[in-house]
């Protein structure tokens, strides 16, 4: 005990390194009194300025007050009126330029991760003291987070990852080169197109037809192989939240299913905190992309971008006929 202890005091000290020149305001909100405390403790132990302590409910007539740099919000059960305050937070976040950290619980991280489409939000799922210190940390280290959050592991696993779609991209590219003459149609003359009028200096290229998603049974087979290999050893050892993320959608994207992002945390393997980020990481790569519910604005789901599909397409055409394992 005394050993943790010590250890997220370091941990503290090392967010509080990172504070800027002059502290950050920030605002917390939560119902549970214990918890507002504790985490202005954490907060000013990392070298903040704690402006103010409230309440989930005053969120909902403050609208004139302001935010400050950085609000903690603390909401595990949501309800309407939450729902409704936690938009309105994120609107004017988004506006404001203030960070939010939003803490919830699995049960609610649909209803959370619907509310909040502006501001980028930091959302963490039942968390430790330490969480929310990790969390204050990739605010204040804003400049190069994206990699710095992460452990070597898994900083490691998403350069694989970058570097396998780079490859698969190129691929990609190499099918629509000029090399190939039977794909290069010239004109002698100005010609109109359904693209306007089109220069005959500039060849037009036609693009080979990229394969189809696999057969969704593949993929969901494939994902109960790797689940399986949890009844034996050690899940973490294989923890590769990315690639598993990447299979859930493609097998859902030939289905027609919508995944949610608590579904998404689910088939990720690794706690919905580090499966938040990770969602974030591959969104910011352009592999993932939020889409929102049309016949409830509460909901968003999580789906891949064309960029993603061709690249899972590409690969799992390249493996057709091999011994699969993945």
């Amino acid at each position: 005990m005394g050993q943790a202890a010590a250890q997220f005091d370091y941990l503290a000290d090392d967010v509080a390194l990172l504070q800027p020149t002059s502290p950050m305001a920030v605002a917390i909100f939560s119902d549970r009194a214990y918890l507002r405390t504790e985490m202005a403790e954490d907060a000013a132990a990392a070298g903040l300025r704690v402006t103010r302590t409230s309440e989930l409910q005053t969120l909902l007539g403050d609208a004139e007050q302001p935010l400050g740099d950085l609000v903690l919000v603390d909401c595990p059960v949501i309800e309407g009126a939450q729902l409704a305050a936690l938009a309105h937070l994120d609107m004017r976040a988004a506006r404001s330029g203030t960070q939010l950290v939003v803490s919830t619980s699995m049960g609610s991280l649909d209803d959370v991760f619907g509310c909040l489409d502006q501001s980028a939000a930091q959302i963490l799922v039942s968390p430790s003291r330490a969480d929310r210190v990790i969390a204050l940390g990739r605010l204040l280290n804003a400049e190069g987070a994206r990699v710095r959050e992460l452990s070597d592991h898994d900083r490691m696993s998403l350069l694989r990852l970058t570097e396998q779609v780079s490859q698969i991209a190129q691929q990609l590219e190499t099918l629509s080169s000029p090399a190939d003459d039977a794909a290069v149609v010239k004109a002698s003359a100005f010609s109109f197109d359904g693209d306007g009028l089109r220069d005959p200096a500039v060849p037009r290229q036609t693009r080979k037809t990229r394969p189809a998603l696999p057969d969704p049974r593949l993929v969901r087979k494939i994902i109960r192989q790797r689940q399986l290999r949890g009844r034996f050893f050690q899940s973490d050892l294989f923890a590769d939240p990315a690639w598993d993320m990447l299979l859930d959608l493609t097998a859902a994207r030939v289905e027609h299913k919508r995944v949610s992002v608590t579904s998404l945390c689910l088939a990720s393997g690794v706690p919905p905190t580090t499966a938040l980020r990770w969602i974030s990481q591959m969104t910011d790569m352009g592999l993932f992309c939020r889409a929102e519910d049309e016949t409830d604005r509460r909901r968003a789901f999580v789906t891949m971008s064309d960029k993603a599909c061709d690249a899972m397409a590409q690969y799992f055409a390249e493996v057709e006929g091999a011994a699969l394992i993945i």
